[in-house]
């Protein structure tokens, strides 16, 4: 059971980690930008898995309070986080966007 909980967890963060952000503008890797739009049957689509990966995380995090690993009040704080992260994606039709000023930023002190 214990493996179960760790492997669903390193799913969850890896899955949030790539769905994280949101804007319908997408670098290509010439640098040049291209505007996504999506169809309504994939915003559906990408709503039900997100509201998914969300409700589990959420899950995970009760069970983190449960057993004493967080406080109550810090894993509200993060099920809301959740929440806006979603309520952002869902403002911008479910396209991310990975090309965050402040990465590019960070990234650039090191080339």
């Amino acid at each position: 059971m214990n493996k179960l909980f760790r492997a669903m967890l390193a799913a969850l963060l890896i899955s949030v980690s790539f769905g994280a952000g949101s804007m319908s503008v997408l670098a290509q890797e010439d640098g040049t930008k291209q505007t996504v739009q999506l169809t309504e049957q994939q915003k559906k689509e990408l709503a039900a898995l997100h509201k998914q990966m969300i409700e589990q995380h959420k899950t995970i995090i009760s069970k983190y309070v449960e057993f004493g690993v967080i406080p109550k009040e810090k894993g509200e704080k993060i099920s809301s986080h959740l929440d806006k992260k979603y309520e952002k994606l869902e403002k911008n039709g479910f396209v991310p966007h990975w090309d965050h000023k402040k990465h590019k930023e960070k990234y650039q002190h090191h080339e």
